[in-house]
């Protein structure tokens, strides 16, 4: 639901346009480095105000009301909390009787009675995302030497973001990307499978950002394609590196010591001021629908920062899950 994790455990909250969005986190070991400094980096990364990006803007700045003393973590829950400042909620009034094609406000509707918070996408809302990032930050510290990089490398189906973008403000029409994500330092061992493989798990989570359609580890889905002898990786020393990554970092659900590299999908923006087409559900009629407010042209290009978080959640709790067998980093 909205927890995940065994041991490095978190648990999302808040709505849009509620009072706040935050995060608690379960699990963290004591005695580490912990400051609001800490997050200003990639809490930057994840704000809007660059051109395809919505004109919502929120300063962003986390507490930490638990768990946090003289700078360091105490082993206790850390509940951190990002108030909401900047909201216009009337703009999303209209949406409980005509629902935005691709939203969650029909399902929303009907799977919670009328009874959820509307408002600016209330629980469904990418803003929600917030409390990751904040969770991936801690992660990062409990992973040390593991390095975490994702990239948008796509956008609107151009290797040009630049142009892609500036090509859908003169449109005015929402566009997808790619994302890719590079995990380096990473040990032997990591993973638990069948149903808890590093692969499974990352997926799970990964699914869990808003506007992400697809996964793909390593070759991916160029590996159908391929023939065995070619997309197999020859080992060239006693670490476990291999001549190739093909496997993307993982075999057999677990890692190799190798770079875990993965590839994303995000779809377009689901609000959009393009005229389209939709139902009312009090009157059972077709109807026109122009979705006003702030929305984001390019949602893809504030994932990668999300993409880093979750993965520093997963890898985070695998690691504490095996620390006690004594992991070798190549």
């Amino acid at each position: 639901m909205n927890s995940f994790g065994r041991i490095f455990r978190i648990s999302i909250f808040g709505e849009s346009h509620g009072a706040s969005v935050g995060v608690l986190i379960d699990g963290c070991p004591p005695g580490i480095s912990l400051k609001i400094v800490d997050f200003e980096e990639k809490l930057a990364r994840r704000r809007s105000g660059a051109k395809g990006t919505t004109p919502r803007t929120e300063p962003d700045i986390p507490e930490l009301l638990s768990g946090v003393f003289n700078d360091k973590t105490t082993g206790a829950p850390i509940m951190i909390l990002f108030r909401n400042t900047n909201t216009r909620s009337r703009d999303y009034s209209l949406f409980t009787k005509i629902p935005r094609p691709g939203h969650a406000d029909f399902v929303a509707l009907k799977k919670y009675r009328g009874y959820t918070d509307y408002r600016g996408g209330g629980h469904f809302s990418g803003r929600l995302t917030l409390g990751l990032v904040a969770a991936g930050v801690i992660a990062s510290k409990v992973l040390k030497d593991m390095k975490i990089s994702a990239h948008l490398v796509e956008a609107g189906g151009l290797k040009d973001i630049e142009k892609a973008i500036d090509m859908a403000v003169e449109k005015n029409d929402s566009i997808g990307g790619i994302v890719e994500c590079v995990v380096s330092g990473v040990p032997v061992g990591l993973g638990e499978p069948f149903f808890d493989s590093v692969e499974a798990v990352l997926s799970h989570l990964l699914f869990s950002i808003p506007a992400i359609k697809g996964v793909e580890f390593g070759s991916g889905f160029a590996a159908a394609k391929m023939h065995g002898s070619d997309h197999n990786d020859a080992f060239i020393d006693q670490s476990g590196q291999t001549e190739t990554n093909y496997a993307g970092g993982i075999n057999g659900g677990i890692t190799n010591s190798n770079d875990i590299t993965f590839r994303l999908a995000v779809k377009p923006t689901s609000s959009t001021s393009i005229k389209q087409r939709t139902v009312n559900i009090e009157t059972g009629e077709m109807t026109d629908l122009e979705v006003e407010g702030r929305h984001d042209l390019c949602i893809a290009l504030r994932v990668p920062v999300i993409v880093e978080a979750v993965t520093a959640i997963v890898l985070a709790d695998f690691k504490m899950l095996v620390d006690a067998e004594g992991l070798t980093k190549h």
